[in-house]
């Protein structure tokens, strides 16, 4: 039976260089032998290498070594895998929209019903690299998530379609055709830059306490004074925001049973393009001043030094003033907004929003606006 309380029995020196220590008793009045435990910062060493070790395998098993995930349950190898049908599906969304990505689950169904998932947005056991994934119109990548290109002209009109094989069961496959809309929230952002943040100032620097008098009565004398504390320096003014650019919209009708607008935004020579679905869908287009930046904080005063003590006390020096605040800089100038709309999008207006802040107001212009692609 090993006590704690025996430490009392062992001699400071001891403990100075034994930090814990044990007597191991027989059951007499006497012990029987003293056992030393390693530091208490060895110990915490050692857990903390067992705990790192630990991570480590956990990490490995969770990521390199795909052996051991599957010995673990945690993923399965589809060619020892039976399998009766496979099936794909977009659980987040039945469409994706330009610039969007969209992940894939796949269902992998065993002949007595059990059902396997694939990882990521599955959170199952069945691995990507044990299916092959075809796509048209969209991309998928090797983790099985779908995007679509930004620009909606590679889109336009199509469908996208996933076709998904398995190598170690040929006979199986899975084919999803993939809607495309255009009912999101879309933006495009001409806004002029944010301006720098200004430094901070220096703080002061202390002063020096005042050396020491004397208090003996019969050989009094003064404390040094303390000196001042230095001044902070001032913080720096935060820069100016930068100008936003012209922009240019035209806006032209694509009339159909279900009416789309297609939108072109252009500025400084570059062009966006966008398809947009009035029902549901929006365009925000922004060309606001950039914001400026932030000033910085003035340094604090140093502290003035203590008085020396003595008969008398000397005097504390004096704190040094902080520094100022530094001002925000001013905002960029917002820029202009011209849009150019086919007469037959003027009902469908409401759904494109314009923000210049800091500029002129934005012209409307009704004119035939010819199909932009």
């Amino acid at each position: 039976m090993i006590r704690r309380d025996a430490l009392e029995l062992i001699p400071e020196s001891c403990k100075r260089t034994t930090p814990r220590s044990y007597v191991l008793w027989n059951g007499t009045d006497r012990p029987s032998r003293l056992i030393s435990l390693p530091p208490k910062s060895q110990i915490s060493r050692w857990m903390r290498i067992s705990w790192l070790a630990c991570l480590a395998a956990s990490m490995l098993a969770l990521s390199g070594c795909t052996a051991m995930q599957v010995r673990l349950g945690w993923k399965v190898y589809l060619e020892k895998t039976p399998i009766a049908s496979i099936q794909a599906a977009l659980p987040k969304n039945p469409g994706i929209a330009p610039g969007e990505k969209s992940p894939l689950v796949v269902t992998v169904t065993e002949p007595d019903g059990k059902v396997l998932l694939t990882e990521g947005k599955g959170q199952g056991k069945v691995m990507w690299k044990e299916l092959k994934v075809a796509a048209s119109v969209v991309a998928v990548n090797q983790k099985g998530v779908l995007s679509l290109p930004r620009d909606p002209r590679v889109s336009d009109g199509k469908v996208g379609h996933i076709s998904v094989t398995v190598p170690s069961h040929p006979d199986l496959h899975a084919d999803l055709d993939v809607p495309l809309r255009y009912n999101i929230a879309f933006s495009s952002n001409f806004s002029g830059s944010n301006g720098s943040s200004g430094f901070n100032g220096i703080d002061g620097i202390s002063g020096i306490s005042g050396s020491m008098g004397s208090i003996d009565p019969n050989n009094p004398s003064a404390g040094g004074n303390g000196t001042d504390g230095s001044d902070g320096s001032n913080g720096q003014d935060g820069g100016s925001g930068g100008d936003a650019l012209p922009v240019q919209i035209r806006v032209a009708y694509r009339p159909g049973s279900h009416p789309l607008l297609q939108v072109s935004v252009a500025a400084a020579g570059k062009q966006r393009f966008f398809l947009v679905d009035p029902q549901g869908g929006t365009l925000t287009v922004r060309a606001d001043g950039g914001a400026g930046g932030s000033g910085g904080r003035g340094g604090d005063g140093g502290r003035g030094g203590s008085g020396g003590i003595g008969s008398p006390n000397g005097q504390s020096g004096r704190d040094g003033a902080s520094g100022r605040n530094g001002s925000d800089g001013p905002p960029g100038r917002g820029g202009s907004i011209t849009l150019t709309y086919d007469p037959q999008v003027k009902p469908f207006l409401p759904v494109i929003h314009l923000s210049n802040v800091g500029g002129p107001s934005p012209i409307f212009r009704e004119a035939q606006v010819a199909p932009l692609w």
